[in-house]
């Protein structure tokens, strides 16, 4: 019941997307502008495209794991030598939507807890421009250096998500107190500023210290979708909009994604997905390393 109603709302959002889109390709179309329109998605190497499948492929797995699209996002466009700020960038605005998407599905569901929100999302949003001004001025002046550390802490993440592949389920244990506002500030830096992680550090530390599971991935994704918001319009004054066509490819392909990922989970093998995307994330963050040092 829990699953169809959070398969139907994302098929609602889904299908008034692909209404959307219709509509307005066909009005450039009768209007003349069509030509005019695939010249300019065809621009740098026809990135938007690329980008649609990065976040087809990344929403799949997010779905499926319940982390990893800011991880792929990031690994992906690092790897095709985008700038650090605009990498980050880019994904919290196309997260912006995917994210709120995924926020009302929580909250429809009574999966949200108020309090625990209210305890990561203050934080977070203190966290979030930090690491968002700070990423602003590195990523430009130090890009280099910058594109280095983050890539060192994709490479992480890789390791992590090919250790889970081998996790063995633990024991129940007593509810461990966990530090809300350390944890918010924290993991709302790392995901502005490497462009993400927030699922791993602090959904991840959340389940891990015994909080209700269903309260800890709904909470915290709708405080991800608050963090995520405040980084894309804190980027939107430091940087302007940049790279719109990234934007829109890994919105496009993650809104079109999301209602079948939901489908997928209980039929794709989770233990192997985990095994090729932490593989995956680790030998490109390792390649992007090498071409940083070399």
């Amino acid at each position: 019941m829990v699953i169809s109603r959070k398969i139907q709302l994302r098929l609602n959002v889904f299908f008034v997307t692909v209404a959307v889109l219709f509509v307005a390709i066909f009005s450039m179309y009768e209007m003349g502008y069509l030509d005019e329109l695939l010249t300019i998605l065809a621009k740098d190497n026809y990135i938007f495209y690329w980008m649609m499948l990065v976040g087809f492929l990344a929403e799949i797995v997010a779905g499926s794991m319940g982390m990893g699209y800011g991880v792929i996002c990031t690994t992906t466009l690092l790897f095709l030598n985008i700038p650090p700020h605009i990498v980050s960038a880019s994904i919290h605005s196309a997260e912006s939507f995917t994210t709120a998407a995924g926020s009302i599905s929580h909250i429809r569901l009574k999966n949200v807890s108020k309090s625990l929100v209210k305890k990561l999302a203050i934080p977070a949003v203190i966290g979030a421009i930090i690491g968002a001004v700070s990423l602003t001025y590195l990523g430009e002046y130090y890009a280099k250096i910058t594109k280095t550390i983050i890539a060192f802490y994709t490479l992480y993440l890789g390791i992590q998500i090919l250790s889970n592949a081998f996790k063995k389920k633990q024991d129940k244990k007593l509810k461990r107190k966990t530090n809300l506002t350390r944890l918010g500030v924290i993991g709302g830096f790392i995901d502005s500023f490497a462009g993400g992680g927030w699922e791993s550090l602090v959904t991840g530390t959340l389940i891990k210290n015994s909080f209700t599971p269903r309260f800890a991935v709904g909470s915290s994704t709708v405080a991800k979708f608050i963090l995520t918001l405040t980084a894309a319009i804190t980027f939107i004054f430091t940087l302007g909009i940049q790279h719109w066509n990234i934007i829109l490819g890994l919105l496009i392909g993650g809104i079109v994604t999301a209602p079948f990922s939901a489908m997928l989970t209980a039929k794709l093998p989770v233990k192997s997905m985990f095994i090729v995307i932490g593989l995956l994330v680790i030998v490109m963050s390792s390649i992007t390393i090498y071409k940083s040092v070399f």
